[in-house]
């Protein structure tokens, strides 16, 4: 950690928004897949857990996610009526439920990633290796496109 103690609290704001800036722009390319199944950012978070985390508990869902039961509630219903995932209960207790991507799901998800490894790959093949470990002059590319 010592060798950090170089930057400057301005520094710091920078990377902040560059950091807040590239996740906006990562998820705007995604914006046309989500409108065209009428789901939002949260549907697009969840998708990306259970691509992730195939058959991941509700429990686990709600720990990485971060959020309310009632908030993961809507969202899985929305999923549920748009036939993008399966639950399956668990062998050993039949009170957990497991959560998984269907092939719609799947298609869905491959529809999103697709556009936002563009961005991210994009920014890679323009940068030098030294620029690769230095993750904010990355991170600039991928705010600029």
């Amino acid at each position: 950690m010592k060798e950090l103690l170089y930057l400057k609290d301005e520094q710091l704001k920078d990377l902040i928004e560059k950091l807040f800036v590239s996740y906006r722009e990562i998820f705007s390319d995604s914006r046309k897949v989500l409108d065209k199944y009428s789901i939002g950012l949260a549907h697009n978070k969840v998708i990306h857990l259970l691509s992730m985390y195939d058959g991941i508990s509700i429990s686990e869902l709600l720990k990485r996610l971060k959020v309310t039961k009632q908030s993961l509630n809507r969202v899985l219903k929305d999923l549920i009526k748009l036939k993008a995932i399966d639950f399956k209960k668990d062998e050993q207790d039949t009170r957990v439920k497991h959560v998984f991507l269907n092939e719609k799901g799947k298609k869905i998800f491959n529809e999103i990633f697709e556009l936002q490894k563009r961005r991210i790959y994009n920014a890679l093949l323009k940068s030098k290796s030294e620029e690769v470990i230095n993750f904010e002059s990355v991170l600039s590319k991928v705010i600029n496109g």
